[in-house]
């Protein structure tokens, strides 16, 4: 969510969008995860991975958004597979489908990453200025 807030703040009402809508899977994702672990017995240890990066450029979030992406796609493929030798075929497919939401998740951060090497800033302020209109017409929420 912390790059959410600070698209939103820049007035990049798309990709604060973009960045809201995964940060909600991914905790939909860690559900799923947990539910799973409970019915098999185990304990849910809820902790961040790493502390969160300060960033506040949008090409720098994209490409650590893209690799964090990246990796977990490859964590999840793996685990896939590790359950597939263990007779696991409930965890696999949560794996599996997991796999599949990182998978779209990268290609909407490497679609954006385009869009910013295409058009440059110029692809910023265009959200920017969405967002003036917007409010200048009394559209905005």
């Amino acid at each position: 969510m912390y790059f959410h807030f600070h698209c939103d703040d820049q007035g990049f009402d798309l990709l604060a969008s973009l960045f809201k809508r995964t940060a909600i899977e991914e905790m939909v994702h860690i559900e799923r995860l947990a539910d799973r672990i409970l019915f098999l017995k185990g304990e849910v240890d809820l902790k961040a991975s790493k502390d969160v990066k300060k960033i506040h450029e949008v090409h720098e979030m994209l490409e650590l958004a893209t690799k964090m992406e990246e990796n977990s796609a490859n964590d999840y493929n793996q685990w896939a597979n590790e359950c597939s030798q263990n007779a696991d075929s409930v965890s696999k497919t949560l794996f599996e489908s997991l796999v599949e939401d990182e998978e779209r998740h990268l290609d909407q951060f490497d679609y954006e990453m385009d869009n910013l090497h295409r058009f440059g800033k110029d692809y910023l302020a265009l959200q920017s200025i969405e967002r003036s209109r917007k409010a200048g017409s009394g559209q905005e929420e």
